[in-house]
């Protein structure tokens, strides 16, 4: 089943939200491939894009909240951690073992958590966060 993007979970900046609905569409191939029995030649694709686009759109949300003085900062930044350490360990998976079911049902899991908690808990208090500070 597909995830959907909706407005509530909109930061309120158009470069994050462009971006997260990036990475809504691309978990949404992958689980369309996995639908069509496929997940296994689209996994690898996935993760080679999430390591590098999850770099570059982090950098950009960080330095927004250093922009808009986020006090949750700090705590921020570690699940951002967080989840580049899960995406390498990933990856190692992926270079030892090859592209198995396994490791499919492991990276839609962890990237649709991500996605759905992490936006709607998390980066939905930088949103409201940003809307208070009347910039």
């Amino acid at each position: 089943m597909a995830i959907k993007w909706t407005p509530s979970l909109a930061v309120g900046i158009e470069k994050i939200d462009e971006q997260h609905r990036v990475l809504f569409e691309r978990i949404n191939a992958l689980i369309e491939a996995c639908n069509q029995g496929k997940g296994k030649d689209r996994v690898a694709e996935l993760i080679t894009f999430l390591k590098d686009y999850v770099v570059f759109h982090f950098r950009d949300e960080q330095q927004i909240m250093l922009n808009y003085k986020y006090p949750q900062y700090e705590q921020h930044k570690k699940l951002h951690d967080r989840f580049i350490e899960s995406l390498n360990e990933l990856n190692k998976e992926l270079e030892e073992q090859g592209p198995g079911l396994a490791l499919v049902l492991k990276t839609n899991r962890l990237v649709v958590d991500w996605l759905i908690n992490h936006i709607s808990k998390v980066d939905t208090q930088l949103a409201a966060h940003i809307r208070n500070s009347g910039s």
